[in-house]
């Protein structure tokens, strides 16, 4: 049998100041094919490669998911939890991948197969975004209100290199605390507590 040759690989750089439009179908499509990038999607349809973040960031958002699925597993009749590598499709059209996220589970069983899909359309109860060297503070506090805006009722915005932790809260001015040992869940995940010194700690 004879086999076609296959074309050689090739890796296109595109500068910052080149904003490429996807279609959700699309960025679905991107999305399986590079099932190692952390890509996103605005809501203008702008695509968003996330690089790989460092050691330093990895341990940090390890310890971070880690401690919030000791939580769920003790209260999984609560809702769904999530890893970095989820994508949701907000209501306004939006994909964005928080470093960890949860949905109760009353709105969790209420999404049909289809729109639970690759990416489920459904905003997170509850966000979280951990900053690393390489991301703007002010790109993620946008993102931390797009949240918002879509329906989320509790954030975190952890900027280690600072210790500062931003709550957002729903219908509420953003609470920044200076070097905080512990942050609660509230009333959103009761019971849940996401130790702080475990993530100051690495890198130093």
């Amino acid at each position: 049998m004879v086999q076609t040759p296959t074309k050689p690989e090739i890796i296109l750089i595109l500068p910052n100041s080149i904003r490429l439009q996807v279609t959700p179908a699309q960025f679905e499509a991107l999305a399986i094919a590079n099932r190692d990038l952390r890509l996103e999607r605005k809501a203008t349809g702008e695509l968003i490669v996330n690089p790989p973040t460092g050691w330093e960031t990895g341990k940090r958002n390890f310890s971070l998911t880690g401690q919030l699925f000791r939580w769920y597993e003790a209260h999984t009749e609560l809702g769904e939890a999530f890893d970095s590598s989820t994508g949701f499709i907000l209501p306004n059209g939006a994909t964005r991948s928080p470093d960890a996220s949860w949905v109760s589970r009353q709105r969790w069983e209420a999404l049909t197969s289809e729109e639970k899909g690759t990416f489920p359309h459904i905003y997170p109860d509850f966000v979280v975004e951990l900053r690393s060297q390489s991301d703007s503070l002010s790109d993620l506090q946008d993102k931390m209100v797009e949240y918002m805006e879509n329906g989320a009722l509790l954030g975190w915005l952890i900027n280690p290199k600072q210790r500062e932790v931003a709550i957002y809260r729903q219908g509420q001015n953003v609470e920044v605390l200076q070097n905080p040992v512990a942050v609660s869940g509230e009333d959103i995940l009761p019971g849940f507590v996401l130790n702080l010194p475990k993530l100051w700690g690495y890198g130093e």
